[in-house]
């Protein structure tokens, strides 16, 4: 999607290192603040959506027709995914659902979109560069033509795969596709800042930000409601009876995302108990933020739940790629310095520029580590699981196994 608000917000970064500390702070306006808000120009952008959504609804025909083909790999497939741009919580539940099935035995591999150059683990997409860190050695790929990156993953061993959003990518058959919906805004957008009209912008790109139409959510194995833990009771119920009505009879399970530990990012030698117990540390204290994350507003729900006051929270766009002076400023206040918290998945990305660059002290910047946690539906995924098929390079890798110990 083009940029619809001003891209250079970062014009004159080639300062000297020694005016950083003195720059302004860039500032930022994220574009899906400029969809959320009704009226004005934005509103041109509703021809092009309407394009869109006619271009998305064909071409979805196409294939339940079978007129446009889907290819299916060796190995079984199984997407998490959504139909909105923007954060709806795939990272870690790709990183939950990776570490379940190497626990039940299988090798997975890791597939993305890719975000700058495409090639094998993914080296230019920041949650490539996070699953680097968070799955060891198993195989992943960042590559746009997902075929292609499959038959890479299985060249590197993979017995199965789990694809990082690809929804939308019905040219792979996937035997497995578990949808995301972030319940704190469903379709993409948060609510307008202000008017009378506060209910959310339902709209395809690029006046909204949803893929296609809500109704797709029925070629879904499951609907993983995400956030959870954000909303009251009665909202979620309220939500799950929309659902039904746009996809009856498919399942839902239900998720959260519950922070686990915070650790500094440029100091390595902190175990993970003592990680885990500066959790508390927070409450009560004034912090600031950094982010560039599709949900930022859950993130800083996040750390006001642990008790923080959040001072200033920088929010860039969605796989922005840090700056020196994108930190200028932050975590100092009148002269007395504050924690600075991140993401896990911006973390990759700041620590590449390193405390000197980013003009902060070692020990200025902390990292949220959080996991996902399924909350409802646990029987469901199980059987969703056992159903896959073995797919050939499992069912060959069992034969060489069952020659070496016959």
């Amino acid at each position: 999607m083009p940029p619809i608000v001003n891209s250079e917000l970062h014009a004159g970064l080639g300062v000297m290192s020694k005016f950083r500390a003195s720059q302004v702070a860039p500032r930022v306006r994220r574009t899906e603040d400029v969809l959320a808000q009704r009226g004005g120009l934005v509103e041109l952008l509703r021809v092009p959506a309407l394009l869109f959504g006619a271009l998305s609804t064909l071409r979805g025909a196409l294939y339940d027709r079978g007129i446009l083909p889907s290819v299916r790999m060796e190995v079984p497939v199984i997407c998490i995914g959504n139909i909105s741009a923007g954060g709806t919580g795939k990272t870690p539940m790709v990183v939950w659902l990776a570490r379940r099935l190497v626990g039940a035995g299988k090798r997975p591999g890791i597939l993305s979109r890719g975000y700058g150059k495409a090639g094998v683990s993914g080296a230019e997409s920041d949650e490539a560069r996070l699953y680097a860190e968070l799955l060891g050695d198993l195989p992943r790929v960042a590559m746009p033509d997902r075929i292609q990156g499959v038959q890479l993953l299985v060249e590197l061993g993979a017995g199965l795969i789990v694809m990082d959003d690809g929804f939308q990518h019905r040219r792979l058959t996937r035997d497995l596709d578990l949808v995301l919906v972030d319940v704190t805004r469903p379709w993409g957008l948060p609510a307008p800042a202000m008017g009378a009209n506060r209910l959310p912008v339902q709209a395809y790109l690029p006046r909204g930000l949803l893929r296609e139409s809500c109704k797709a959510l029925r070629r879904a194995h499951a609907i993983v409601l995400t956030r959870t833990d954000q909303v009251s009771a009665g909202d979620l119920a309220e939500f799950e009876s929309t659902l039904e009505l746009l996809a009856p009879g498919v399942p839902r399970l239900l998720s959260q995302v519950t922070p686990r530990g915070l650790r500094p990012l440029f100091v390595s030698d902190v175990s993970c108990e003592q990680s885990a117990s500066e959790l508390p540390s927070l409450a009560g204290t004034t912090i600031d933020a950094v982010s560039a994350i599709g949900n930022p507003d859950n993130f800083e729900a996040s750390l006001k739940l642990l008790g923080a006051q959040v001072g200033e929270h920088r929010k860039f766009s969605d796989h922005h790629e840090y700056q020196p002076s994108d930190l200028a400023g932050l975590g100092v206040r009148a002269g007395v310095r504050r924690r600075v918290v991140t993401t896990a998945k911006d973390a990759v990305k700041l620590f590449a520029l390193g405390p000197e660059q980013l003009g902060c002290e070692a020990g200025d910047v902390w990292i949220l580590d959080v996991e996902f946690q399924l909350q409802r539906g646990e029987d469901v995924l199980e059987a969703l699981l056992q159903g896959l098929p073995e797919g050939k390079v499992a069912l060959h890798l069992d034969s060489i196994q069952e020659a070496l110990h016959g």
